[in-house]
Parts: structure tokens; C-alpha cells; sequence
């Protein structure tokens, strides 16, 4: 396991937003004033992440805890080895970017913790500690939606000039995930289509586990597919096309493992091609499915792109082609702030209490926990 922390000078900036009122009647009071700085936890899958945000958005204090060697062995995240990882370090973790930050937990405005959705035995790690702190310094506690913290992730101050205004369509790419969605606002939002089988980022760890690459896949199928190329080993492009914005992966995984049973024994440059060909193929669906997805909402004024999948240089290229195409500008992350953080979380924390918006410290945290039930009654 490993810790990272974000040097001060190399930290990004983050503005402002938020759900339903904490049991505290001296807390519920609608459309705050943030007067301190906002602690955020993350640990719904692998990674154990916190940051402290000031009430601005300044990025005052992060780290993010590495799980990846203690699940490479098994070519994936075992919950149970996650959930006791999250447990043993977690606190040290929250004092750990307090510290760094030069704060107390007094000071702070409110504590905003991933409830969902994910693994279960993390997230009950994570929104148990920043209960803790909620409850022992009388704060407002933000069960937060982890893919509304990626959706809002453009909203960081310095991503988008003024401050990326709604609404847009958000492109989610994850290991989890993978959907089209109409964001028309803090806690509004809807789908317009998703996978119909296998997450974007399940299908590249998929197939480079067929390569003989390292766990987590993707990052090492790029490296892989740089030194390819795509022509010499081309893929279908599923759904490419289509009515709509749905995807799927799931046949054009299949599609490489056909190939490269047929092609035996393979060669380092043909293991490179079949990277390079497939990470081509995916580029390409993206870009379709993000016109097709930006043509059924003309009221977008960005194409966003989350998620650990835009990290990937080819994905992020052919997406601002098809943005460009479509007469908007595509958004994305700093590099490190696509996968699982908790500068994410803390910052859908500074929206949601912005708007008056917490919860109660009985919000019980959900494996599943689609974005539309997140709409206002």
C-alpha cells in the first residue's frame, strides 16, 4: 500500500453547490454560509482517500491510500480484503490530511463521506468515520452519491473558465460504470443510456487479463496499444451507429479472445496491434455514443467526461473530436482526480451545503444507488 499526497503547489483549485436536513435543528438552516473548510472520505472500492477542501474550494490537503498490491494477485478487488484494508488505515488517513491542511476537526463546516454505490463493507468503513466526526463535533454530515462526485467533478473552479454551468451531458467511464446522463443540476439528473452488458473499464481489464497484463488492465493496455497498430488488427465497433446512446462491450471482448486463440502464438508486436486495434474500437464507440447522447439533449453546454476510463489519452481524444463535432467543449478531470478520490467527494459536500442540503446520521450506505433517485421530490 501506498500513501500520495498532492504537493501544495501542484493542487487545483474548486468552486461551489447541494440534500436533506440532519436531525440537528441548530444545522438545518436552508442555504448556508460555509465558514470552514469541508473534510471528504472516499473508500467504496479500493482506493481509501480524504481531502480537505477550504470553503472556496481550494484543494488544502489530500491523500489517497493504494490498495492495488494487495489485489493484484487476484486479478481484482476482493471486498472483504478492501473493507479490512479501509478499517486499519482509514483514521490515521483523516488525521493525516487534517494535519496537512493545518486545521482542526472544530473548524470545519461539514464532513461529506461516499455512502454509495459500491462495495458495502467500505462504505460502511467510510460513512461510519465521517459520522464519528459529524456526531463528536456537532457538524453536518453529506451522504454522498459517488457518481454524482464524478458528475460534479467539472465544477471544480480553474476546470472550465467561470465555473462549468448547467446543464451538460456527463459521459461516465469507470471500471463499474458506464452511462449517458443529463446533468441539469445539483441532485438533477438523467439518464439517456448505459451499458447493456460489460462497464468500459471492465471490458479493458478484461481483455488485457487475455494480453497477460497486470491488474488493473486499462492503464497497462494503453501503455501496450502505444507501441501498436490499430490497422493491423481491427475490431468491430459494437452498436456503432445505433439509435440512441447505449453501449456495449461484451461482443467485442469476445471478438479478441476469438482472435487471439486463432492467433497463436502471438508475437510482443501482435500483442501490441491487438491492444492498439481494441482501444481504437472503444475510442470510436465512445465518440458515437457521446454525439448520439449530445443530439438527444441540445440543451448541453459541455460534454464531461469521468471516471477512471478518462484517463485514457485515445478515449479523451476521439471524445473532443465528437464534442468538438457537436459544437461544445469537452471537460475532463486532472488526470489524478478521474479515478476514485475524495476531492470529489468533498467537493459534492461544498455543493450540497451550499444549497442547505444534508442528511441524517442514520443515512444507511447503498451498494446500489442509482443517480435518478437523487431527483427532488
Amino acid at each position: 500500500m501506498s500513501y500520495e499526497i498532492a504537493p501544495r503547489e501542484e493542487r487545483p483549485t474548486v468552486q461551489t453547490d447541494h440534500h436533506e436536513t440532519m436531525h440537528m435543528p441548530e444545522l438545518a438552516t436552508l442555504g448556508m454560509k460555509l465558514h470552514g473548510p469541508v473534510i471528504g472520505i472516499e473508500s467504496s472500492c479500493d482506493e481509501t482517500a480524504c481531502a480537505v477542501l477550504d470553503t472556496h474550494g481550494s484543494i488544502l490537503a489530500e491523500a489517497v491510500l493504494s490498495q492495488q498490491a494487495d489485489h493484484a494477485p487476484f486479478g481484482g478487488v476482493v471486498p472483504e480484503i478492501a473493507a479490512r484494508a479501509h478499517l486499519a488505515h482509514l483514521p490515521a488517513l483523516v488525521r493525516q490530511v487534517i494535519t496537512e491542511a493545518g486545521v482542526d476537526f472544530a473548524s470545519l463546516a461539514g464532513v461529506a463521506a461516499s455512502c454509495g454505490p459500491g462495495l458495502i463493507g467500505g462504505l460502511i468503513v467510510g460513512a461510519g468515520v465521517g459520522k464519528g466526526i459529524a456526531l463528536a463535533h456537532r457538524l453536518p454530515f453529506v451522504a454522498v452519491n459517488h457518481l454524482e462526485a464524478h458528475a460534479l467533478t467539472a465544477r471544480l473552479p480553474g476546470l472550465v473558465q467561470g465555473g462549468a454551468p448547467f446543464p451538460y451531458l456527463l459521459l461516465l467511464l469507470s471500471g463499474g460504470h458506464c452511462q449517458c446522463v443529463a446533468v441539469e443540476g445539483v441532485g438533477r439528473y438523467r439518464r439517456l443510456g448505459g451499458t447493456i452488458d460489460d462497464a468500459v473499464g471492465e471490458a479493458f481489464d478484461k481483455v488485457g487479463k487475455l494480453l497477460g497484463l497486470p491488474w488493473p488492465g486499462g492503464p497497462a493496455l494503453e501503455r501496450l496499444a502505444a507501441g501498436g497498430d490499430p490497422a493491423r488488427q481491427p475490431f468491430p465497433r459494437p452498436l456503432l451507429g445505433r439509435a440512441g446512446c447505449d453501449f456495449s462491450f461484451s461482443g467485442l471482448k469476445t471478438a479478441v479472445a476469438q482472435r487471439m486463440a486463432k492467433s497463436q502464438p502471438l508475437a510482443e508486436q501482435d500483442r501490441a496491434d491487438i491492444a492498439a486495434g481494441f482501444q481504437a474500437a472503444v475510442a470510436d464507440v465512445l465518440a458515437d455514443r457521446a454525439a448520439h447522447a449530445l443530439a438527444m439533449m441540445p440543451a448541453a453546454r459541455l460534454l464531461v467526461v469521468a471516471g477512471g476510463v478518462a484517463a485514457n489519452a485515445a478515449v479523451r481524444a476521439a471524445l473532443a473530436d465528437a464534442a468538438a463535432q457537436g459544437g461544445v467543449p469537452m471537460v475532463a478531470p486532472p488526470v489524478r482526480l478521474c479515478t476514485d478520490n475524495a476531492v470529489m467527494v468533498a467537493w459534492a459536500g461544498i455543493e450540497r451545503l451550499r444549497l442547505g442540503l444534508h442528511d441524517p446520521l442514520d443515512t444507511a450506505p447503498r451498494p446500489r444507488w442509482p443517480l435518478a433517485e437523487l431527483m427532488p421530490a
